[in-house]
């Protein structure tokens, strides 16, 4: 099923926080100095007020010019190293946050890598860039700006209440009165700024799921002229994630002024008790300074603790998503371990069973066999189970029943990457990834050489072609091969499939979206490709198969008629009644 937008999550989540810290067992001790930094940061900065108390009562209110000027030189000091340890502990949670979140999004994108084609058939792609993207970053923020910047505020709220009960309990009463208000404030708005950041994060990947699948499918939007309607689409998913930033702004609106206000109110309430209690003298005019100056440290870090406790919980969140896609088992089991050194090509399908949906059968009971240097053809109308069948080849899907065999073997015996490594695969719809033609023929593959590669090409009659293009083999095709005509894009799946030189060879409607000179082109070639191999094509145009030495008919999923050309034709069934109205459109 599709990603699920997660709505809630425990701050505190220890299954999240558990699996999120497994990635920081690797730099175990950076994360042991990150904490010690944020005891020393929590404890160095409530010490400012009590040096400053201690300078005003004793060398200023004595004249001691000697012990002023050493009391100046030990607050220097004291911050010249808060600096250095705030700096430090900084640049070391911002250190490890980059260092988990690229060891997650390498972990997340290998783990998509392994999914099966049945999960990103079901799952939007913009939810999932969104996942490996949006999501990891947002998971940085619980180390830069969540658990040690919350325990380092908590810390630092604990030494200052310390600090002010030991100096005077009076006063910290006094100036602890509005704290009620505070914290009422605080929870309030962590609730409300907690939905806000939720309905953003979704409306995040509403955006993106949207925007790449109209950017890539522009073309159909343009051809059914429905920009508008699209347009207007747009206009309200984005409205929905203008709405829902715009009411976590306001709340950020309301909340840090009234926490201003009543930081204020607190202030001004020691000054009133407090210089009384000085003109009384039951109280230095150090110790009320220093108040001034705790309460002001003392209220900060409870208005950002809010925020704090809400960009933890965003990242538990994302978190969350995270490893719900890391916990998806929706793969195919890799457990074969079969490699032999040559593969003949023999392929067999034994009352083979398979359905995309539970009980939803797409192929029944699909019994065939192709000895190698032979080649049969799948022919049937749309829906009718062509592509089902070379999906299951490749082991893109499993099936529910039956087996498929390989020189005899059962094909989940084979070590997926090598049984995948020996089957050359040319589908009708052809993507490259914007790069090289070099780079798309050979996939990365740096045991491919240029020759091997110049040599396929000028098989498949690609040569000519690549070569005219400006800067031959290193010619950018741009995203999805834009800049190449589907001919040429064609050819170069074809160049793809030769060189890595495979046992069998699957066309799947391989010459469809060629024109008829292109397709003369690489008649030869593909007869060449196909030589001594096994090979399974699937066509709509009955003329480029009837030399198969086996043509299986297919009907809503099951084997109607099968055996040559020139067989099927005597039958006068399904397969010639097809071939009749080919013609016919042919002479027409």
């Amino acid at each position: 099923m599709a990603l699920q937008e997660t709505t809630s999550g425990q701050i505190f989540d220890r299954k999240i926080l558990s699996s999120i810290f497994q990635f920081v067992k690797p730099y175990i001790w950076q994360f042991y100095l990150l904490i010690l930094l944020t005891l020393l940061a929590g404890g160095l900065a409530p010490l400012r007020p009590y040096l400053v108390q201690y300078t005003i009562d004793h060398p200023i209110a004595s004249g001691d010019l000697n012990e002023l000027v050493i009391m100046v030189w030990i607050m220097v000091g004291l911050a010249f190293l808060q600096a250095i340890v705030e700096f430090s502990h900084s640049y070391l949670s911002d250190w490890l946050g980059q260092q988990v979140i690229r060891d997650i999004r390498i972990t997340l994108f290998r783990h998509l890598l392994s999914l099966s084609t049945q999960y990103f058939d079901r799952t939007p792609i913009g939810k999932l860039v969104t996942r490996n993207i949006s999501d990891v970053e947002t998971l940085n923020n619980v180390f830069t700006e969540g658990l040690a910047a919350i325990v380092g505020d908590l810390l630092q709220l604990i030494f200052i209440l310390a600090l002010m009960t030991y100096t005077d309990w009076r006063l910290t009463l006094v100036s602890l009165s509005t704290f009620p208000i505070l914290i009422a404030a605080t929870y309030i708005f962590k609730e409300k700024i907690k939905k806000a950041f939720n309905a953003v994060r979704t409306a995040v990947a509403n955006l993106n799921a949207f925007v790449q699948e109209h950017i890539t499918g522009m073309s159909i939007v343009q051809i059914f002229s429905s920009e508008q309607r699209e347009l207007e689409r747009f206009r309200q998913i984005n409205s929905q994630h203008r709405r829902a930033h715009l009411k976590s702004v306001k709340y950020y609106s309301i909340y840090f002024p009234v926490a201003e206000v009543i930081g204020a109110i607190s202030t001004g309430l020691i000054v009133w008790y407090g210089a009384r209690e000085v003109l009384a003298e039951h109280l230095t005019l150090g110790t009320l300074v220093a108040f001034i100056m705790y309460i002001s440290m003392f209220f900060r870090p409870i208005r950002l603790i809010a925020d704090r406790f809400n960009t933890l919980q965003m990242g538990i969140v994302s978190g969350e998503r995270i490893m719900t896609i890391l916990r998806t088992s929706e793969h195919i089991q890799n457990t074969g371990t079969y490699r032999p050194t040559v593969i003949k090509g023999d392929l067999a399908f034994e009352n083979v069973w398979f359905a995309y949906n539970k009980d939803e059968y797409v192929l029944k009971n699909i019994s065939f066999e192709v000895h190698r240097g032979q080649t049969v053809a799948l022919v049937g109308a749309t829906g009718a189970g062509k592509s089902s069948i070379i999906n299951l080849i490749s082991r893109f899907y499993e099936i529910n029943k039956g087996r498929i065999l390989i020189d005899g073997i059962d094909i989940r015996q084979y070590e997926l990457n090598f049984l995948r490594s020996r089957i050359g695969l040319v589908m009708q719809d052809v993507f490259l990834f914007s790069g090289s033609i070099m780079e798309n023929i050979t996939l990365g593959n740096k045991k491919i050489t240029y020759e091997q590669v110049r040599q396929a090409a000028a098989l498949v009659g690609a040569l000519s072609f690549i070569e005219r293009l400006p800067g031959g083999f290193n010619y950018n095709v741009m995203e999805r091969g834009a800049t190449l005509s589907v001919g040429q894009r064609q050819l170069i799946s074809f160049v793809r499939a030769m060189v890595y030189n495979p046992d069998i060879i699957i066309l799947d409607e391989a010459t469809s979206s060629i024109d008829s000179e292109t397709e003369q082109l690489i008649q030869a070639a593909i007869t060449q490709l196909m030589k001594g191999r096994t090979a399974i094509i699937i066509a709509h145009r009955l003329a480029t198969i009837q030399h198969a030495d086996q043509i299986i008919v297919l009907d809503k999923g099951e084997i109607k008629e099968k055996g040559t050309h020139e067989e099927l034709l005597s039958l006068g069934g399904y397969y010639a009644h097809l071939y009749k109205v080919q013609y016919k459109q042919v002479l027409a």
